[in-house]
């Protein structure tokens, strides 16, 4: 298996984006207020485009979005590959901290690299979430 992240173009996000997270609502729901500003990293397995996660620069925060991975290549340590890499990418480039909008099925996943809650829960939709963070 040859697994490979770098940064890809929004247009290449948008339909992981759509299937993944929001597979009910037009393909218009799954595109973000400055997503055109954004930072979008891919991870190819075998060349072939399955997790996907977008940053967003604000001031010494960098806020990540649309965290996915495609569902056949779940639960394989694909999307923790991921998360390293952004958190390492976020340390070269000085960030003092990373945090999201995290949906509650997966604080789990994030506690396990270092993420914790500030926040009570909410609901985007009909899905609970909580922000979560982590200092570098």
């Amino acid at each position: 298996m040859s697994v490979e992240i770098k940064k890809v173009s929004v247009e290449a996000i948008l339909p992981i984006r759509h299937k993944v997270l929001w597979p009910d609502k037009p393909f218009e729901f799954v595109k973000v207020e400055g997503d055109e500003e954004g930072i979008h990293f891919g991870l190819y397995e075998n060349s072939e485009l399955v997790t996907i996660i977008s940053l967003f620069e604000e001031g010494k925060s960098l806020r990540f979005r649309k965290f996915a991975t495609l569902p056949d290549y779940q639960n394989r340590g694909l999307g923790k590959m991921m998360i390293l890499k952004v958190i390492e990418y976020a340390k070269e480039n000085n960030f003092e901290r990373l945090w999201c909008d995290a949906r509650t099925d997966a604080l789990n996943f994030y506690e396990r690299v270092g993420f914790k809650k500030f926040s009570e829960p909410f609901f985007k939709e009909e899905i609970e979430y909580y922000k979560i963070e982590k200092l570098l």
